[in-house]
C-alpha cells in the first residue's frame, strides 16, 4: 500500500483551472517534492490532500483512506504545515500544543517531548505572539507531528527559517523518513526539491515532469530557455 495515491485529480475555481488530471503515488517513508512556481497549483493540491478542499473529480487516498469519503479518518493519519501556522498568539507554546493534544486525546507528556524535539522547550511558557517567524514555524511543525502522522504535508516549509533553522528542518525530515513517515514537500525552491527522492513538476495545474530531483530541475531549466 502506498502512503499517498492521487489519480486524475481536477479542481477549478470558476473558469480558473487549478489542477488538471494530476496523478502520482508516494511510498512509505519517501520524501516527495511538488515543485512549481507560485500559482502552479501546489497549495490547492495539498489542501485537497488534507481534506480542507474538495476536488471536482479524481481520487485521493492517504494511508489507505479515501480523503473525500472519510475526511476525519484521513486527518487522523496526516499532519500539515501550511502558510498559516494555525497557532494562537494569545496562548503560550505549551498551551497551543496542549490544546491540539487534547483534540487527539494525547497525553500531556507528548507536548514536552515535541517542544524539546523542535528546540523550543526553553520558550514553552512564552506567548506565541512574541515568537519570531522561524520560531512559529518550528512550533507549527511540532503541532503537525503531535499525533505521529503517517503522512506529513509541508507547504514551503523553510519559509521564515534562517540557515540554522533550515539545517535543523533537514535533519528532522531525514529522521522522519527513517521512521517511515511519508512527506510531500510543496516548494518553488530547487534546494528543497533536492532534499527529496522523487517528485513532480507542476505548471498551471498540470504535471509537466516527474522523476528524480535532477530530472525535475532539468525540466524546470528547460522551461526557462
Amino acid at each position: 500500500m502506498h502512503a499517498v495515491e492521487v489519480e486524475g485529480l481536477c479542481r477549478s475555481f470558476g473558469r480558473q483551472v487549478a489542477l488538471h488530471g494530476v496523478s502520482f503515488r508516494v511510498r512509505r517513508g519517501e520524501r516527495f517534492a511538488v515543485l512549481g512556481a507560485n500559482g502552479a497549483g501546489k497549495s490547492t493540491l495539498l489542501r485537497i490532500l488534507a481534506g480542507l478542499l474538495r476536488q471536482d473529480s479524481g481520487r485521493v487516498m492517504v494511508a489507505g483512506v479515501d480523503v473525500a469519503a472519510e475526511p476525519i479518518e484521513a486527518k487522523r493519519r496526516l499532519g500539515m504545515v501550511a502558510h498559516d501556522p494555525w497557532l494562537y498568539g494569545e496562548l503560550t507554546a505549551e498551551e497551543n500544543l496542549r490544546f491540539y493534544a487534547g483534540i487527539y486525546g494525547l497525553p500531556e507528556s507528548r507536548v514536552g517531548e515535541l517542544l524539546e524535539e523542535v528546540g523550543l522547550a526553553e520558550h514553552a511558557h512564552r506567548l506565541v505572539a512574541t515568537f519570531s517567524k522561524g520560531m512559529k514555524q518550528r512550533l507549527s511543525i511540532a503541532r503537525a507531528l503531535l499525533h505521529q502522522p503517517e503522512v506529513l504535508l509541508l507547504d514551503e516549509p523553510t519559509s521564515g527559517l534562517d540557515a540554522r533553522g533550515r539545517a535543523w528542518l533537514r535533519r528532522q525530515l531525514e529522521e522522519l523518513s527513517a521512521r517511515g513517515t511519508a512527506m510531500l514537500i510543496a516548494t518553488h525552491h530547487p534546494a528543497e526539491a533536492m532534499a527529496c527522492v522523487r517528485g513532480i513538476l507542476l505548471e498551471a495545474g498540470r504535471v509537466v515532469a516527474r522523476g528524480s530531483p535532477e530530472e525535475l530541475l532539468a525540466a524546470l531549466a528547460g522551461e526557462g530557455e
